[in-house]
């Protein structure tokens, strides 16, 4: 897990060796930005934004101080025999992209084939909020989720379904409002049998109560 802490004092550096800047150089920039934008970063409704900016960028990437592996690490093995599909079907995700850091926001449907042990549910919702609260692109997110759980459980498979409507898309460039993304990422069973990836398809798309 990556080195970062949240006091704003001196910088922290990073697995990566890049230094985490200071609070009054994170605030520095926002001002910067304001003023580039055309605006005065001194006028009364702008004038505590960088600090709001810098507390909403603690919580926004959050996730790079947490380790998704840990969160993962305790299961259980109790299922009383249980081996068929686990889904947790749409898990909010609320992400940035790396590109435009723009936001993303969407559900996540994940599943796994039980092999002897079984997670926490809430293990599962956590994992993506995890690695939501990370700068990347959602063919990343989708795998990173997908390959955490694989790596921990070690189940016979898991399925990983995302669709996301993206800001970057919706108010930028193309402005294209409410078109969604989907990324897929399966493992073992789930990508070499048909039948269960058609199942879990159809538990994505099925009725809500």
């Amino acid at each position: 897990m990556d080195d970062i802490v949240t006091s704003r004092g001196a910088p922290s550096r990073r697995k990566s060796g890049v230094p985490r800047p200071t609070r009054s150089e994170t605030e520095a920039a926002v001002r910067t930005l304001i003023a580039w934008a055309g605006d005065d970063p001194d006028r009364e409704g702008l004038r505590d934004t960088p600090a709001r900016v810098a507390d909403a960028f603690e919580e926004y990437f959050s996730g790079y101080r947490l380790d998704p592996i840990d969160v993962l690490s305790r299961t259980f093995q109790e299922a009383g025999g249980y081996d068929d599909l686990v889904m947790l079907r749409d898990i909010r995700v609320a992400s940035h992209c790396e590109h435009h850091l723009a936001p993303f926001m969407g559900v996540a449907h994940v599943a796994y084939l039980p092999n002897g042990r079984i997670l926490g549910l809430s293990k599962i919702a956590r994992v993506v909020e995890i690695f939501a609260k990370r700068l990347q692109t959602q063919e990343t997110l989708t795998a990173q989720i997908a390959d955490a759980i694989e790596q921990t459980l070690r189940p016979r498979g898991v399925a990983v379904l995302i669709e996301a409507e993206h800001q970057c898309m919706s108010m930028r460039g193309v402005r294209q409002p409410g078109v969604k993304t989907i990324t897929t990422r399966f493992t073992g069973a789930l990508a070499t049998d048909a039948s269960y990836r058609d199942r879990f398809l159809q538990m994505v798309h099925g009725p809500r109560g």
